[in-house]
């Protein structure tokens, strides 16, 4: 009786023991407890074998766990990417008008400053508010700005042929700000500055031009109110050959005082140098000069003036002068011949009967004389190349909302007119 009820424990110890045995081991197992054959080391050894069994599925099951958690993973990763936030498509192209800008995060004035940009710099236009555009430069800082200190693509280029057209025209003699002073890219105060003439510094002058006071708006050329305050514009060269705008009654001409004195009060619009000579140990030029009575008016000089210096008085002398004119730029001094004290020099005004003529004088001797007289008209093709720079101006911005599904009704709305 103990031997079956330990035979029976035994059975039940077996076949509890063979729940836990790997399938591959569990035929054998069961084949030894039919023949009661099995010893205390055996059954030991396939305790162990169940053992190494669930290691080995422990394993497995831990390797198909790492290999799920991988491809999770790299399918969060692409689902991030695929929500990540896209760049806002640009409407338009512009450039910077000003010598530099700041862009700001907000429309706020105070506002945090993201980038600075600088004149002539490409910029993507993102969005418009009114008349403030949001930009993003070529480093990808994005900010808002006034959008009148924008130029269009067509305007930059306009503005560059426009200064490649100044380089060819004839200087005016130099000019000098009194204080530091902006160049502007049109007459107007309003207009962007692309650049700053330090105090002492000298352009050249080139042109004039008498405008109305006005607000700027870029792009419109409307005629000013009556009674509108005028303001006269010299076109101006800088060194690197730009050609910009400045308010006249900030410069001066860079002509030396000791002759610049006998202006009495008109305001001098050009000078160049017609020689010069020694005189007790002192070079000493011979100059022409125009002036004006007022700035004011469309016309360039209203008189011109040959001074001379004496050699025998040791002081400059009027060789010619002439008054009550409505001369136009450009004034010019020729290459003196050979032979000549004095070169020649020309100058264009109207005559009694309003016909523009250019007249060219000599000297002979120490006296001036008229030595030819021709039909003049002047050019105006420098100013169809400047006409207006008007910025970029706002583009109307879609319908917010219209979308996939928009795009898909209009589709059909025309597959059904069909």
């Amino acid at each position: 009786m103990f031997r079956r009820r330990s035979d029976e424990f035994s059975g039940r110890a077996r076949s509890a023991d063979a729940k836990f045995v790997h399938p591959l081991k569990r035929s054998s197992a069961f084949a030894a407890n039919d023949g009661h054959a099995i010893t205390a080391n055996q059954g030991s050894g396939d305790r162990f074998a169940a053992f190494r069994a669930i290691q080995f599925d422990g394993a497995v099951w831990f390797a198909h766990i790492v290999i799920m958690a991988v491809v999770l993973a790299a399918a969060l990763s692409l689902t991030g990417c695929a929500r990540a936030p896209q760049k806002t498509p640009a409407i338009e192209e512009a450039y910077v008008g000003p010598i530099s800008l700041n862009l700001r995060k907000e429309l706020a004035q105070r506002s945090e400053v993201t980038a600075t940009v600088r004149h002539g710099e490409r910029l993507e236009i993102l969005e418009y508010r009114r008349r403030f555009a949001k930009v993003r430069n070529e480093k990808g800082a994005e900010g808002w700005t006034d959008g009148r200190q924008l130029i269009k693509p067509e305007q930059m280029a306009r503005l560059r042929r426009f200064g490649e057209s100044a380089a060819q025209l004839p200087g005016q003699g130099q000019m000098t700000p009194f204080d530091v002073l902006n160049v502007h890219i049109e007459p107007n105060r309003q207009s962007p500055s692309f650049y700053q003439i330090p105090e002492g510094g000298k352009v050249e002058m080139i042109g004039r031009k008498v405008m109305a006071r006005v607000p700027y708006t870029p792009g419109k050329t409307e005629a000013p109110p009556p009674g509108t305050p005028m303001e006269s514009w010299s076109l101006v060269r800088l060194g690197d050959g730009r050609a910009g705008w400045v308010l006249s009654r900030m410069m001066m001409m860079a002509i030396p005082d000791e002759v610049a004195q006998y202006a009495e009060g008109h305001h001098i619009t050009s000078y160049f140098s017609l020689g010069s000579v020694m005189d007790q140990g002192q070079e000493r030029h011979h100059w022409l000069w125009t002036t004006i009575a007022s700035q004011m008016h469309e016309h360039d000089f209203d008189s011109f003036r040959v001074f001379v210096w004496s050699t025998r008085r040791h002081r400059y002398e009027t060789a010619y002068i002439e008054r009550n004119l409505k001369g136009h730029y450009p004034v010019q001094v020729h290459p003196r011949r050979e032979g000549a004290s004095m070169p020649r020099f020309s100058l264009i005004f109207a005559g009694r009967d309003g016909v523009l003529s250019q007249r060219t004088y000599e000297f002979q001797g120490y006296h001036v004389r008229m030595i030819a007289k021709e039909p003049w008209q002047l050019s105006k093709a420098l100013e169809e190349e400047h006409q207006p720079v008007s910025q970029a101006e706002p583009r109307r911005a879609e319908p917010a909302g219209k979308g996939l599904l928009a795009s898909v009704a209009e589709k059909l709305k025309e597959i059904l007119r069909r």
